[in-house]
């Protein structure tokens, strides 16, 4: 079972900045993709941005393509979203989760979802 915290959101002024982390425990994390999405209310769950096991590749949604960026650190069993040049548009809650797929963007191949973290953007 693997358990993943995600933290970072909180409001921010469109155009501004946030970084997001997602601590992950009790499964062995640089086995897996990770990815993260995000789901405003009454929308369905929608894919941002994926990241291999190694970190050494990636793939973002058009939406956010040249705005936001995914990392990883698998010594510290995190993973990162850094955002940029934000939009009201990007307001939803966010969220990680695992993969044994790549590159996946459908949410039904991952697991494991964390409680999300709130990012709202303000115009």
């Amino acid at each position: 079972q693997v358990q993943l915290v995600e933290s970072g959101g909180g409001l921010v002024q469109a155009g501004g900045s946030l970084r997001l982390s997602c601590a992950a425990s009790g499964r062995t994390f640089s086995y897996y993709t990770m990815g993260w999405f995000r789901q405003a209310p009454g929308k369905e769950r929608e894919f941002v941005a994926t990241i291999n096991w190694s970190g050494g590749s990636t793939y973002y949604a058009d939406s956010v393509k040249g705005r936001f960026t995914i990392s990883r650190d698998n010594a510290k069993n995190t993973v990162y979203l850094q955002m940029n040049s934000l939009k009201p548009e990007d307001t939803a809650v966010y969220y990680c989760a695992p993969s044994s797929s790549w590159p996946s963007t459908r949410a039904k191949d991952y697991d494991a979802w964390g409680q999300g973290t709130q990012v709202t953007v303000s115009s």
